[in-house]
């Protein structure tokens, strides 16, 4: 049972008049589309929920995928008092207020789900006051989040909770869902007797990426808008009204962002143009910050490109100039030319891994001092103190390479940069053995 389930008998109810997304929420297991990886026969979720197993959970998936759905089913199965709070409205002390009545609750064999939208708005230390009440089984935690929950629920909480991963609803699921909202009578649009032309409801399926709640949105606002002008047809012409943009899953400080950067840098490094220019366009298109993507974009030509197309940065910091002068859209097609570029170009890893080992034994051995042939003289006593001697002039000897080490003693003829043989980078790799022969003839 619902604290706050609602009287749907009267046409004028707020469930009625609530909007479709609302009006077409599942009611059952059998009713609910998609993740059938944890909901198909004898798959995990579906086990406990029928085995009315009362462990507490983390619902972790993108917008639109059933969270809040799957909570409200749970309740209604296993009889269970259920109360909806949003991390985003609500403090955690009405939280705490409530979970302090459900537990008196509790002694007299009431049971209480409690649900806690967007769960990862709560900071650490707020998610430890759940931490007593799971503990006692006072009330079933119910957490939904679109963020990793590795990162942002307490590891504390994490443990004592079960974690199911909800994946984005697949084409022929959400286009199933808006078949059902078009003909059901009694909760979705049956009663307007509306018809959708081919591959309508495709086209709204593929433009919500993977989220129902956009799509039936979507539907409702086409749906009205046939209806305004007399049609009985949904058209591909009122679908593309209702959609006007499409919904990209994307968020900007989520992991998302993460990915779609992480999918953009590994497609340049692969040399995949086309998929680097794809995730280019995902993220401006979804409202990046577009310096953002020139910084990494600058990033990317200094660790996969290096010395072996030297003038790769110097590329990419034009086109961030670009951006930055014309703005989007017209300084999208800068960044987009240096992308392009940079997937296109020879690749070398090789000073990103030297400057590496380069911070790894600065961090590990001891701090050397300067060897004296290497420092400055400026006065009598630090000459006299034989700073600088010995130091050899590189412009005063024969192919300006000195036999001096540079290195401090312990360190002396380590080699950090090793050159690939890509693009330009080969013609570094010759200078550098050219440089050790002469080097190594002068010391015999």
């Amino acid at each position: 049972m619902s604290l706050f389930a609602p009287d749907i008998t009267s046409a004028n109810s707020p469930r009625q008049r609530a909007p479709l997304a609302e009006r077409m929420r599942p009611r059952s297991l059998d009713e609910f589309f998609g993740q059938s990886h944890l909901l198909g026969a004898g798959k995990p979720l579906r086990l406990q929920i029928e085995h009315d197993d009362s462990a507490s959970l983390i619902f972790w998936g993108p917008p639109g995928v059933g969270k809040t759905t799957l909570a409200k089913i749970i309740a209604n199965v296993t009889s269970a008092s259920f109360i909806e709070f949003s991390a985003v409205l609500s403090g955690i002390k009405e939280i705490k207020q409530v979970m302090v009545e459900a537990e008196k609750a509790a002694d007299f064999g009431s049971r209480t789900i409690l649900f806690v939208d967007e769960i990862h708005r709560f900071n650490k230390a707020q998610q430890d006051a759940f931490l007593p009440y799971v503990e006692r089984g006072s009330i079933r935690l119910i957490g939904a989040t679109t963020e990793n929950p590795s990162f942002e629920i307490n590891a504390a909480l994490l443990s004592r909770c079960r974690v199911y991963t909800l994946r984005a609803l697949e084409q022929p699921e959400i286009v199933a869902l808006l078949q059902r909202a078009l003909t059901d009578t009694e909760r979705g649009l049956g009663t307007l007797h509306l018809s959708a032309d081919e591959g309508v409801l495709e086209t709204i399926a593929s433009y919500s990426s993977g989220d129902a709640r956009n799509a039936l949105n979507a539907l409702e606002v086409a749906a009205k808008l046939a209806e305004g002008r007399g049609d009985k047809t949904l058209t591909k012409a009122v679908a593309g009204e209702a959609l006007q943009q499409r919904v990209l899953l994307y968020d900007k400080k989520g992991e998302q962002h993460y990915d779609v950067i992480s999918a953009l840098h590994k497609s340049v490094r692969n040399s995949d143009a086309d998929a680097a220019l794809y995730w280019l366009g995902r993220m401006l298109a979804a409202g990046e910050d577009a310096m953002y993507v020139a910084r990494r974009i600058v990033r990317m030509a200094v660790e996969d490109i290096g010395l072996a197309a030297p003038e790769a940065l110097n590329l990419c910091l034009s086109a961030r100039d670009a951006m930055h002068f014309l703005g989007s859209p017209e300084g999208d097609l800068a960044l987009a030319q240096a992308v392009v570029y940079l997937a296109l170009a020879p690749k070398s890893n090789a000073v990103y891994t030297a400057y590496g080992a380069v911070l790894s034994d600065i961090e590990s051995r001891p701090a050397e001092p300067v060897p004296l042939h290497l420092r400055n003289a400026p006065t009598k006593l630090m000459k006299e103190l034989d700073y600088g001697k010995d130091y050899q002039y590189a412009h005063d000897v024969e192919g300006k390479v000195a036999a001096m080490e540079c290195l401090p003693p312990s360190l002396a003829d380590r080699r950090y940069y090793h050159p690939t043989h890509e693009g330009r980078e080969k013609l570094l790799a010759q200078r550098m053995e050219e440089i050790a022969r002469l080097r190594e003839a002068k010391r015999k």
